[in-house]
């Protein structure tokens, strides 16, 4: 089912708001997934989506399958695949006849999935392809393509590397990616049960199931009235699928896009992008100002960005683009690493301008989602997986933009980023190679509302740097793999000072980190959540969230002022509960008000409150540790 909105230009798909609370039906989890033992009351907290999430470790395995999850907080600095899996679990495929299976409780029936699961690298390097079978009512029903080519990065030699593809290096880290399809033949009924099981043609050693998307996409988008389709400026569709690589006999469709762009622009009309694949060869990207770009759904369009491998040229987006509205496609690269030179990797898009839209997109494998600055500007219903840097940065510096105000990110869903699943960017001045300096007003009136971040394995779930205004709220975050899950501060020594933002009604499960043996909190509060201690953070009030499982302390604060921390609910931490200047989060000077919070599960050994700072003023009153 489709709706059109008021913008005649603009077609949304119908999605479904997801509760907080656990829902366990025969083995399904919903996204926002909570693991055993942990429930937040219900909410609205996170992304309305199309799809159902079931995890593995929420599954029936067979054939001797085994369940693998983190048993406690991470003692070292580096990674694994439990500590990088949703739920920090996953199901372990090692030989024949092993599986894991659900029943479809979705009460519709399934016609597409979507894998996240994790297949060995190659012995040099540069992963390897493999199939795993998807059974229906445990008769066979297909192969599904998977890869490790755009995994596996090493840090043994650099720690939090992005780039290094050599296992002899050693200290892996970036186990998972999504691969997807449309089931074959019928659709999974409501009441079957479907598995992913290693049969003897399924070739990898192993397979590390972390979780299946379920969903039942609607019809292909029709070409809108009054538009341009790209396939008429000679752009080519390849059928090959894609699996970690380009196909080597695919055509370069980018000059006969931009062409279509042009013409699109002088015409004002909407650039139409049928179903399909359609490459874009090279190292340029695609610009556009004041037109609608938009395709037949994110299930069936596809912009596949090819750089030729090892890449010896700086990248731009894939799509850079002022003032226009960008719909309804899938974004996908070859980037085997983070590297915008070796790796090749580049941002799918950027954008500025006044009043700007990006709604219904699919993006992986580009080096950030979106990189957005301008005014009255919208991410919206978008799905982001397999990112290598941020998911949504929204800043006042894109493509020259020069201001962030009133720019909105909302029910986009953001799983395993490389870096911030989401970030408010407030930059105060950026100094050339020449040496020549640009300053920029700070941000203002930013929101993040009803989001969904999870698993990022290299940045924090939500960071808010700089600037004032903003509105943080209904966001769901969970398992962090090294860092904060949610923060509020400002970032670099040239970013702005943070003067004001509410951070409300949240969900934060399982987060906090160890990078660099910080044992970061779930939460933080003040100026050094860059590991800078620089500039001024004041007025954030924190209330009405829920903080539950945190790896170490829940709430943490470094130098800040004039923070109100209020009625918010902290469930079992792994460390403190609310903590002034903890670990690597020093808090020479600043004040807060700490009132009406609950806190239960306080393991023996640590405290509901810790102030490890004479300069720091807490009033703390009427919380549930003090009642």
């Amino acid at each position: 089912m489709l709706w059109i909105s008021k913008n005649p230009h603009r077609v949304t798909v119908v999605r479904r708001r997801l509760a907080v609370a656990v829902v366990a039906m025969a083995g399904m989890l919903w996204i926002p997934c909570v693991s055993a033992g942990i429930a937040p009351a219900a909410s609205t907290a996170g992304a309305t989506t199309p799809f159902s999430s079931y995890e593995a470790e929420a599954g029936t395995v067979g054939g001797g399958a085994s369940k693998v999850s983190l048993t406690s907080a991470p003692t070292t600095q580096y990674s694994s695949p439990a500590l990088e899996a949703s739920g920090h679990a996953y199901v372990q495929l090692t030989g024949a006849g092993q599986s894991v299976q659900w029943t479809n409780n979705t009460g519709r029936p399934i016609s597409f999935v979507n894998v996240r699961a994790s297949i060995p690298d190659s012995a040099s390097g540069g992963g390897i392809t493999a199939t795993l079978d998807l059974y229906v009512n445990g008769a066979f029903r297909q192969a599904l393509n998977l890869n490790s080519r755009q995994t596996w990065i090493y840090e043994g030699k650099t720690y939090n590397s992005s780039d290094d593809q050599q296992p002899a290096d050693g200290r892996p880290r970036v186990f998972y990616d999504e691969s997807h399809a449309f089931v074959t033949g019928a659709a999974i009924a409501p009441g079957s049960t479907f598995a992913l099981k290693k049969d003897t043609a399924n070739a990898a050693a192993f397979y590390d199931i972390d979780v299946i998307d379920v969903e039942n996409p609607p019809a292909p988008i029709a070409q809108p009235a009054n538009s341009i389709s790209i396939t008429s400026c000679g752009a080519v569709s390849d059928s090959a699928p894609t699996n970690g690589a380009a196909d080597s006999r695919s055509v370069d469709s980018r000059a006969a896009i931009q062409n279509c762009v042009n013409q699109a622009q002088s015409q004002k009309k909407i650039l139409w992008i049928p179903q399909g694949t359609f490459y874009m060869k090279g190292t340029s990207g695609l610009t556009a100002k004041g037109i609608t770009i938009a395709g037949a759904g994110m299930w069936y369009s596809t912009v596949y960005r090819d750089v030729p491998l090892p890449n010896s040229t700086s990248l731009g987006a894939l799509f850079q683009v002022t003032s226009c509205t960008v719909q309804n496609f899938h974004i996908d690269a070859n980037a085997p690493s983070r590297n915008t030179i070796l790796g090749g990797d580049g941002g799918a898009m950027d954008t500025t301008g006044a009043n700007w839209v990006a709604n219904g997109l699919w993006t992986q494998h580009t080096e950030s989602g979106f990189w957005a600055s301008g005014t009255g500007g919208i991410v919206e219903n978008n799905r982001l997986t397999d990112i290598w840097a941020d998911g949504i940065n929204l800043n006042n510096q894109a493509l020259g933009g020069g201001v962030g105000n009133s720019l909105t990110a909302t029910d986009n869903f953001i799983r395993g980023s490389g870096d911030d699943s989401m970030a408010v960017n407030s930059v105060a001045y950026n100094i050339s190679g020449s040496g020549t300096k640009t300053t920029y007003p700070p941000m203002s009136g930013i929101t993040f509302s009803h989001n969904t971040a999870i698993a990022p394995w290299g940045g924090k779930g939500i960071g808010v740097y700089g600037g004032g205004g903003h509105h943080v709220t209904d966001n769901y975050v969970s398992d962090t793999s090294r860092f904060i899950g949610l923060a509020a501060g400002r970032f670099g020594v040239n970013g702005s000072d943070l003067t004001s933002a509410t951070v409300s009604n949240n969900v934060i499960v399982r987060s906090g980190g160890n990078a660099y043996g910080q044992r970061q909190p779930a939460v933080h509060i003040g100026n050094a959540s860059d590991g800078q201690q620089v500039g001024a953070v004041a007025n954030v009030t924190v209330s009405g969230n829920t903080v539950a499982t945190s790896f170490y302390d829940a709430v943490g604060f470094s130098t800040s002022t004039k923070t109100l921390v209020q009625n918010n609910t902290i469930t079992s931490p792994g460390g403190n509960g609310v903590v002034v200047a903890p670990p690597n989060y020093p808090a020479p000077s600043g004040s807060a008000t700490i009132t009406g919070n609950t806190l239960t599960g306080l393991r023996t050994g640590n405290s509901a409150f810790v102030n490890n700072s004479t300069g720091f003023t807490a009033t703390v009153t009427n919380n549930s540790w003090q009642l």
